[in-house]
């Protein structure tokens, strides 16, 4: 029997209570859709997301949404691609005006190691490709499109630049991945076998951009320092 997506499912309080806050599938199940909009609200408006599995989420929703495919919960695609742009379009919005009004002294309280090298990094982007781009490259970077967003708005970018480049760019992480998903699936036969190590893969993937920023950043530290 489906699950309503947008409605918040009356599960028992243990399960809520055991709810995997790293566990795409966790979430999905006790959440549905709107599980989906909170997560993502989180991840790229507010810095204490950092750590949620944005990337492994949209896809493991798109492919829940698959008629067929077994699992705790079966989801409307509509309704998670609408709940998928919600939060990342008004997540990252937020997170701007937040870093507008709080500055660099908000990144500066963080102690977060891993926040401080996203920072350094999201910086980077902004220099190397300017504001349009960085926007944009950066939904695809874990770490880097949370403190992305608060560092744009503490550096004057124009609001109205950061407004289209991130609806640009949370447009085409969302949907592209939500319909990765989708797509594969609805092409392969029994892929909810292959679920786990499927959303292992995208984990790993993407964190590949962020493995090579780190490693060409330390090798042009290592040859600065000869």
């Amino acid at each position: 029997m489906a699950v309503s997506a947008l409605a918040v499912p009356t599960l028992p309080l243990a399960v809520n209570l055991a709810v995997n806050p790293l566990d795409a599938g966790s979430l999905l199940s006790s959440f549905g859709a709107l599980g989906i909009a909170v997560v993502l609200f989180a991840e790229t408006g507010l810095l204490i997301g950092f750590f949620l599995p944005g990337d492994s989420l949209l896809f493991t929703a798109g492919l829940l949404c698959v008629p067929g495919i077994r699992g705790a919960v079966h989801l409307s695609l509509p309704q998670v691609l609408l709940a998928s742009l919600a939060g990342a379009l008004l997540g990252a919005q937020t997170g701007f005006w937040i870093g507008r009004r709080g500055g660099r002294a908000l990144l500066a309280r963080g102690r977060s190691r891993k926040l401080k090298e996203g920072a350094a990094r999201a910086e980077e982007l902004l220099e190397r490709y300017g504001h349009g781009r960085a926007v944009v490259l950066a939904r695809f970077v874990p770490v880097v499109r949370t403190v992305l967003n608060p560092l744009a708005g503490a550096l004057n970018v124009p609001a109205r630049v950061f407004t289209f480049w991130q609806i640009a760019g949370g447009a085409l992480w969302t949907v592209g991945l939500v319909l990765a998903g989708y797509g594969l699936g609805s092409s392969v036969p029994n892929v909810d076998r292959y679920l786990l190590p499927l959303v292992a893969l995208v984990v790993i993937v993407s964190l590949i951009p962020l493995a090579l920023e780190l490693l060409r950043s330390r090798r042009a530290t290592e040859g600065g320092t000869r």
